[in-house]
């Protein structure tokens, strides 16, 4: 967005208006707007590696989720009251955090408590949403952008956080803790038994829990 530019890059935005003819390259070629755009990107791989997966295997898939949701909500907000450069990059950052926990930790507790004959259809859903997502996210950078004062950007980071909250709130939160992480966590099988018949709705759950442990 141009009010964007301006505001925390005003040298590319000198750039786009003293020269429309030269190539889009030329045009954004900083580093510091280099450092924007892959901050996020490079925060969630070094969360996802060196971070998610112990924290999800030590503490839990719900609490990786919810930490993860928390991110999101936290990024969007400063990145919605930016005022400077930092805040902008530091947002970013946060939001691949958030990134890093949720790619490691939902697709494995989908895959954990789905049963046997749905896991791949729960597997495929979740990579589905996240096109969707991506998609509805390009609409609002879309509609964003056409707002009046400069301020559109603002509405754009802010409204990450909505889907993030709602699932903080309402989703996550709610959830239980999922078989194969109660048994890594070393909780008694008869609480891992319990939560199995719940959710499979079965009484004759010895065969997944045998499977569960040996796995583990």
């Amino acid at each position: 967005m141009d009010s964007f530019l301006k505001e925390f890059y005003p040298k590319v935005y000198l750039r786009m208006l003293e020269d429309k003819d030269i190539s889009n390259y030329c045009k954004f070629d900083s580093q510091l707007l280099t450092v924007f755009t892959s901050s996020m990107y490079i925060s969630g791989l070094i969360t996802t590696t060196l971070f998610a997966s112990t924290f999800t295997k030590k503490f839990g898939r719900r609490l990786s989720m919810l930490f993860g949701r928390a991110m999101y909500v936290v990024g969007a907000a400063v990145g919605g009251g930016a005022v400077n450069l930092s805040m902008i990059i530091l947002a970013r950052v946060l939001l691949g955090v958030g990134m890093g926990f949720s790619t490691q930790a939902v697709p494995l507790y989908l895959s954990e408590m789905a049963p046997s004959k749905y896991r791949g259809a729960f597997s495929n859903g979740f990579q589905f949403m996240l096109v969707v997502e991506s998609l509805i996210a390009s609409f609002i950078n879309y509609g964003t952008e056409k707002i009046c004062g400069g301020w559109g950007w603002r509405i754009s980071f802010t409204l990450a956080m909505v889907p993030s909250f709602w699932l903080l709130t309402l989703g996550a939160l709610f959830l239980p803790e999922t078989p194969n992480s109660l048994i890594q966590q070393g909780k008694g099988h008869q609480k891992v038994i319990a939560l199995l018949k719940k959710i499979r709705g079965i009484d004759d759950v010895d065969e997944e829990l045998e499977d569960i442990i040996k796995a583990e």
